[in-house]
């Protein structure tokens, strides 16, 4: 699983090196990279790719939400396999899409990592951190009604 946050940049290429302790859990494995939310990406080892692709495959495709997000998520989708380095290029729509131009922030997420442009992370993160606490406990207490 992935924990943790890691600061890197984007060459001019588009290449990101993955860190040596997500490298480690992937050792040459498939990724997949995609629109993730809040203007991030979502990457993907492909087996929880599969897990993902098989939860919105179950959804129905005949109500609205559940094409159009299925719509976007999958068109942005691309295959990345790192090269000897722990590379991956990111493809330019995704680059654009996250708003990422030099300097990233990859965070583990349990089952994916996320990759965000510095500015948007540094943001959330800032939002996010004084709500925290009442998040919290509104899942702990959805947890408890079931």
């Amino acid at each position: 699983m992935f924990y943790g946050e890691y600061r890197y940049r984007v060459d001019k290429k588009g290449r990101l090196v993955i860190p040596s302790k997500f490298r480690n859990l992937l050792s040459k494995k498939k990724l997949i990279i995609t629109r993730g939310l809040e203007k991030c990406l979502f990457l993907f080892a492909e087996e929880n790719w599969r897990k993902q692709e098989e939860k919105l495959r179950n959804m129905p495709f005949t109500k609205g939400s559940p094409r159009a997000f299925s719509r976007l998520f999958f068109s942005g989708a691309a295959l990345c396999i790192p090269d000897r380095q722990g590379r991956i290029v990111i493809p330019s729509h995704l680059l654009a899409f996250a708003q990422i131009k030099e300097k990233i922030v990859l965070i583990g997420v349990s089952d994916r990592i996320e990759v965000w442009s510095e500015k948007n992370w540094d943001g959330y993160l800032r939002s996010s951190l004084a709500s925290f606490e009442e998040i919290a406990e509104k899942l702990v207490t959805q947890g408890e009604e079931k």
